[in-house]
């Protein structure tokens, strides 16, 4: 039980890269990206095949006649489609998303399973889930953190430049360009771990029978940074903020996730 255990951490973690490396191609046209998920998402689907085979042939059940068998088959369904539409069609919007609720069902799936069949180790594999959510949450905080840093840094420079004050601190600060380009790629990181984390604490909370608000102030906390950072991308992307503008945006988005983190938690009624 312990190797199925973990066979089911590795699609996870799997199918957790290819989501990052999709939603990277999806916002910045990222070939390489586009090619390393494709292959990830492949060992998802390999390993789902297996599973399936294994069901079909050995066990002579077709994963069909119980809702949990039904999630089973029907994100191993996206994912094909998700492949054929990646290697046939020129659609990343689709191919993400996609991805994205096959990632959801599938993960539900696993920890239904877990949850039933799997005794203790399946209770364990539930609870790291728990950590996990938590661990991404926190690590795409770093990334805005990070972001948010390069923002001011972009605010102080470029205010120095203007003052003519800027050619002394150049050096030690950075220059304008990089700066702005460097806090980009930390909001386009970080989204979707937070995207990951969010989708890994409801499905959590729904499997472990955890009392679940969504009306909690930590949950709404949590899914408005996740927006406040979406509408990031989307003015830098669709309607071509950069620079000073956007750098003054993403102060005020980190302002946003600090209440999240520190007043929300506080006030919340199961985190923290």
């Amino acid at each position: 039980m312990f190797e199925l255990k973990w066979l089911y951490e590795i699609i996870l973690v799997v199918f957790g890269l290819s989501l990052i490396g999709y939603f990277i191609d999806f916002i910045q046209h990222n070939r390489k990206a586009r090619i390393t998920a494709f292959w990830l998402l492949s060992m998802v689907w390999i390993i789902q095949t297996v599973f399936l085979l294994y069901e079909v042939f050995i066990e002579n059940n077709f994963p069909v006649l119980t809702l949990n068998d039904s999630l089973f088959f029907y994100a191993w369904i996206l994912v094909t489609f998700s492949l054929i539409i990646n290697k046939l069609f020129p659609v990343h919007f689709i191919v993400f998303f996609t991805n994205l609720f096959s990632f959801f069902i599938l993960l539900l799936y696993l920890l239904i399973d877990a949850q039933e069949n799997m005794n203790n180790s399946g209770v364990e594999l539930v609870n790291e889930i728990l950590v996990t959510h938590i661990t991404l949450a926190i690590v795409s905080y770093g990334f805005f953190t990070i972001s948010f840093l390069l923002s001011l840094m972009y605010i102080l420079q470029y205010r120095l430049l203007k003052n003519k004050k800027g050619l002394k601190w150049m050096w030690r600060i950075g220059d304008l360009k990089g700066l702005d380009n460097y806090s980009y790629i930390a909001v386009t990181i970080g989204v979707p771990l937070l995207l990951i984390g969010i989708i890994l604490g409801v499905v959590w909370a729904y499997v472990a029978d955890a009392e679940f608000y969504w009306f909690d102030l930590k949950t709404i906390g949590s899914l408005l940074v996740f927006a406040v950072y979406s509408v990031y991308l989307f003015l830098r992307l669709v309607r071509g903020y950069q620079g000073k503008s956007i750098s003054m945006y993403n102060t005020a988005a980190f302002l946003i996730l600090l209440i999240n983190f520190f007043l929300f938690s506080s006030l919340s009624n199961f985190h923290f």
